[in-house]
């Protein structure tokens, strides 16, 4: 199957025209880079943070409990504090909370 028709087939299949709509802006502190990457293992998306001292988080979307189980839509950020940290896709404020405060404790025991 051409590469072009699997990938309208996703599309669809995942509903990424509805998740375009639904998922919130994320205001990063200006020190984070973000890295967008694909979003693999049934993630409808994925990026990594990295923060000003180069330590890093995984972030993903799962929007269909594919990789866990929430019961709605979450974001599951790894790791934090030597585990994962889930909340719901609307929470943005408190991802960004426990990823600072995972950086935070990081920088810490340094």
């Amino acid at each position: 199957m051409d590469i072009f028709v699997q990938r309208l087939n996703a599309e669809k299949d995942q509903e990424w025209s509805k998740w375009r709509k639904e998922i919130p802006y994320i205001d990063f502190p200006s020190d984070w880079k973000v890295k967008v990457i694909p979003p693999f293992a049934g993630a409808i998306v994925r990026f990594m943070v990295k923060d000003a001292n180069d330590e890093w988080i995984s972030v993903y979307l799962d929007c269909y409990d594919v990789l866990g189980c929430f019961g709605s839509p979450y974001w599951e950020a790894y790791p934090i504090n030597d585990d994962t940290y889930r909340v719901p896709i609307e929470d943005v404020d408190a991802l960004i909370e426990c990823m600072q405060q995972e950086f935070k404790d990081r920088e810490e025991q340094q």
